[in-house]
């Protein structure tokens, strides 16, 4: 008996006495986090306005050196401190961004030795954190094998996902590309196709508001990672699958030690408007070097997106630049296989006949490797490091302004390395990046400042491809603003105003959306450099009022304002550039969109643009007066859009 109690002593005073708990909460003092360690086992709750958003949610990772998801107590150390940070960013919705945040370190034992921090950060709309992982003894390394970190919603909790693709399927093997469609308002306990789903991820908490969750700071020193879905609704971190890169690479990443993960963000509001305003991507993180010359942005075309590979061509693509110089565009995207069917010395020709009309060129490229069997070129370049940084110093000798690479192989480690080294050596050379086939951005525009944007997302493409993604446009498009686009730049390439996806304009898909749907994309999908989907035969077959418009519509933005909207059924959004207001909206319902919105950013008593449809989608320019209400009814009809500038 003696020898039972005293083992049953020994075993109780080995584990914690009691559940150790911290709180954090936001500056404004309505997000609160509670992490504990109860049974020794971290995790974390998140209440907005002493509501439950996240439930109690296990938290730790599993390392090849030490299981750091249990066994662990919570420490008395660590004080909550201030974050305020001010910076400039011309190529996110928000050119100035003010952030303040209070910020936890909740450090973990084990054996008495700390091991684990978990580092909070918690401002008035967003919660955000990471993981410090310590040596182990002499060990300064390891990998890290799994991710505990999970995200419990609420019962009666509704999901708007994107479901994660499995590897090396689709065209020429080229998935996964976060180009798969959503599921929208769809009860959670699901896990997608079986493969999770890519982020960001939005919730909804049954009436109670909306969770965005993403993560941020992904470099090459980490993999990418997606959300798995369990039955009970609950969420956890994934890693890479195994078949992505054609098979290379762990999708486990090694880290040396100390080492600091990227960034879990979650972000929350009773409204969408934190959500579609949010800047946490941003936030977290900061430049890994610095830009090698004033990076410029603005409007571009591009010839592929109408016309397809056979007129990527030097008599087209000089078309092109003529046509973007009458719309006093600054550059001209030229898409696959320019390599064989233009040529190394034409295109330095055409170069320089597009700097004679002040416009520059895009090139795209095949990132190539040993993951995709894409046939398009150029190929075997932007793979290997000496081919790259040979090819960049040419295309900064003929003054090619960015590059556009295409068909990624995936979300391993290994592959962010290659992300990261297109973007440092392209910096060298004061070349601008956008990808495609892509993984979605997680705070890149900050953290590399030659990047512009990714796609991503299910782009224009797809309208030339299948007339179902046209029938769907516009339901699509009012998804991107609360998704997609609320965590980076999406290089979507749209606001067509031909009537067919085809070079006659006659054959070819049909678009069903209006011609006032096509200019309020351009301002509600950000991306600082927007190739748009418009054909030279638009400055004889569209209406002046749209061409007009789509000369003057900006692509950088100094703020953001959420007006109204839903997931899947419309949007309206205000942006600034300078002291100007573009305030755009769109609406896949099928019925007629008549609301009153209110918008104290406008002057009362002066007289406003209006672009508008009526019931045919039949789109119009005139002039209103706003009245000192600054409140004004929106009528779009389904498939329409709706415009209002001064």
């Amino acid at each position: 008996m003696k020898k039972i109690c005293f083992a049953f002593l020994a075993a109780l005073m080995a584990m914690p006495s009691f559940a150790a708990e911290k709180q954090i909460s936001s500056p404004n003092g309505k997000i609160v986090v509670t992490v504990k360690d109860d049974g020794g086992t971290p995790s974390y709750q998140v209440t907005l306005g002493g509501v439950e958003f996240i439930k109690t949610s296990p938290l730790g990772l599993v390392t090849d050196a030490s299981d750091l998801s249990s066994g662990l107590s919570l420490t008395e150390n660590g004080t909550v401190k201030k974050i305020s940070d001010s910076y400039s960013l011309k190529t996110i919705k928000r050119s100035h961004v003010d952030y303040e945040a209070n910020e936890l370190t909740c450090s973990f034992k084990k054996e008495d030795k700390k091991v684990l921090d978990i580092i909070f950060r918690v401002s008035d709309n967003d919660v955000a954190f990471c993981y410090r992982i310590y040596p182990k003894g002499e060990r300064l390394r390891c990998v890290v094998k799994e991710e505990k970190s999970s995200f419990v919603l609420p019962e009666g909790s509704t999901s708007f996902l994107c479901p994660q693709a499995t590897p090396m399927h689709g065209f020429a093997s080229t998935s996964p590309s976060y180009e798969t469609p959503y599921t929208v308002d769809d009860a959670i306990g699901k896990n997608g196709w079986g493969e999770g789903y890519t982020f960001p991820c939005l919730f909804k908490n049954s009436s109670k508001g909306w969770v965005l969750i993403s993560e941020t700071g992904v470099d090459g020193n980490y993999c990418a990672s997606r959300l798995m879905g369990k039955p009970d609704g609950t969420y956890t971190i994934g890693f890479p699958q195994v078949g992505e890169m054609n098979g290379q690479g762990s999708v486990s990443p090694a880290v040396g030690l100390p080492a600091t993960t990227p960034w879990r963000t979650i972000t929350l509001g009773t409204t969408l408007k934190p959500i579609v305003e949010t800047t946490v991507p941003f936030d977290l993180v900061s430049p890994k070097y610095d830009a090698s010359r004033d990076y410029q942005y603005g409007k571009g075309v591009w010839s592929w997106i109408i016309q397809m590979d056979g007129y990527t061509t030097y008599p087209e693509q000089k078309r092109y630049i003529d046509f973007a110089a009458a719309m006093g565009y600054k550059t001209v995207l030229i898409d696959a296989l320019w390599d064989t069917q233009i040529g190394r010395d034409s295109i330095a020709a055409l170069a320089r006949y597009g700097a004679s009309k002040n416009v520059s060129l895009f090139l795209w490229y095949n990132s190539n490797g040993a993951w995709n069997d894409a046939p398009q070129g150029p190929r075997g370049i932007m793979d290997n490091v000496i081919a790259r940084r040979k090819e960049m110093k040419w295309m900064q000798s003929i003054g090619i302004r960015g590059i556009k690479v295409d068909f990624f192989g995936g979300d391993k480690q290994a592959m962010m390395k290659v992300y990261e080294e297109i973007l440092s050596d392209a910096n060298d050379y004061g070349i601008e990046c956008i990808f495609h086939g892509c993984t979605l951005p997680r705070g890149w525009e900050r953290m590399y400042p030659n990047y512009v944007a990714s796609e991503a997302v299910l782009a224009s493409e797809n309208l030339h491809f299948g007339q179902g993604s046209c029938d769907n446009e516009a339901f699509n498009g009012c998804l991107h603003p609360f998704i997609r686009n609320t965590v980076g730049s999406m290089d979507f390439g749209g606001s067509a105003l031909n009537k067919h996806y085809g070079r006659d304009n006659v054959h070819g898909t049909t678009r069903v959306t209006s011609d006032v749907y096509a200019l309020a994309t351009a301002v509600l999908f950000q991306s600082a450099d927007q190739h748009f989907a418009l054909a030279p035969n638009n400055l004889q077959d569209a209406p002046k009022w749209a061409m007009d418009f789509m000369k003057e519509v900006p692509t950088t933005w100094d703020d953001i304002k959420f007006i109204d909207g839903y997931p899947g059924k419309y949007v309206v959004i205000a942006r600034r550039c300078g002291d100007k207001w573009y305030v755009a909206g769109i609406n896949a319902q099928n019925k007629t969109l008549k609301k009153e919105i209110n918008l104290p950013m406008l002057e009362g008593g002066k007289n406003y643009r209006l672009y508008s449809d009526n019931a045919k989608l039949e789109g119009s320019l005139k002039q209103i007066k706003i009245s000192k209400t600054r409140k004004v009814t929106v009528t779009i009809p389904k498939n329409g859009g709706w415009l209002l500038v001064k």
